[in-house]
């Protein structure tokens, strides 16, 4: 049996599209298609279903799924423990973080990271908290990083370091918020026109849920504008265009600058954790090391909001 033409096959079982196999494989779809051909003409087994619609596995493929899962285990449990041997740690380690993790957690560590682990290869790519659980699932990455309060029960899920979101405006006289008021209360949050990330994004999932754990209806926020980056947000505040809710880690610059300043809610904290997410049977040593090295580093630096 060819390991690649299983590969192919148990990814086509999980995605149920040739198309999303191909590209996952970086093949073309035809040379997909001919490796399954060629799996089933080596097994004499019919493995899947066809329809102009999807790809279901037959009785045949549900049996061969079940053992190229733990073959496919196995593999990366070899390699973990022959990775161990080595008196250096190398490898590969493909990471996705989300904005405010990407842009404004990970860089120092990472840094830090590659000066304790040389012959570790990493990247870093910057999605939302949806995209990235995506990319995880595909085994595109190693390592997912997270803001989002979601659950998610396929894959294991560590708290790494508190965060808190505040209330920012700017401090330019078009701001929408007068200079002298220094707090709001709660519902007059919905008197201001506010800038938000995008559906989907670990931030806006967090405020989301914080309003509606506090009675508040996200709904009635008076959302002018939508963007997917934190530096374009922070932009569009300075100018004076609204507000924004933002993890304070993303403001410290602008906090010491004086073009930002932070508004309390009253009564009300917006309290989060940033989460590692992966599935621990499919973690490679490189993945592993660096979660335990993120793990102490914050626990060393009592990085605590």
């Amino acid at each position: 049996m060819n390991l690649e033409h299983l590969r192919a096959f148990y990814i086509l079982a999980d995605h149920q599209s040739f198309s999303e196999t191909a590209k996952i494989l970086h093949l073309a779809q035809p040379t997909v298609s001919m490796q399954i051909k060629h799996l089933e003409q080596s097994l004499e087994a019919t493995l899947f279903e066809r329809t102009t619609k999807s790809v279901k596995l037959t009785p045949s493929g549900e049996i061969l799924y079940k053992y190229a899962d733990q073959i496919f285990s196995l593999v990366k449990q070899t390699e973990k423990e022959l990775d161990s041997l080595s008196e250096t740690i190398h490898g590969d380690l493909d990471i996705g973080a989300s904005l405010t993790i990407g842009e404004h957690i990970l860089p120092y560590v990472l840094g830090q990271f590659r000066k304790e682990y040389p012959n570790i290869q990493m990247k870093l790519k910057v999605y939302n908290s949806e995209q990235i659980m995506e990319h995880l699932g595909n085994d595109d990455i190693d390592l997912g990083f997270i803001e989002s309060t979601k659950s998610y029960p396929d894959y294991d899920q560590l708290a790494f370091l508190e965060d808190e979101l505040v209330v920012t405006t700017g401090t330019s006289a078009s701001s929408p918020v007068p200079p002298q008021k220094q707090t709001i209360a709660p519902e007059e949050l919905f008197e201001f026109p506010i800038i938000m990330r995008e559906p989907g994004s670990g931030t806006r999932q967090v405020v989301e849920q914080h309003l509606k754990n506090n009675g508040l209806y996200p709904e009635k926020l008076d959302v002018i504008m939508e963007l997917e980056h934190t530096e374009s947000i922070k932009s569009a505040v300075e100018s004076g265009l609204g507000i924004m809710i933002i993890s304070r880690n993303a403001i410290q610059k602008e906090l010491e600058l004086g073009t930002l300043r932070e508004i309390p809610i009253n009564g009300i904290r917006l309290r989060r954790f940033f989460y590692a997410v992966y599935s621990k049977d499919k973690l490679t040593l490189p993945g592993e090391t660096f979660l335990s090295f993120i793990q102490n580093y914050y626990l060393n630096e009592k990085f605590q909001l």
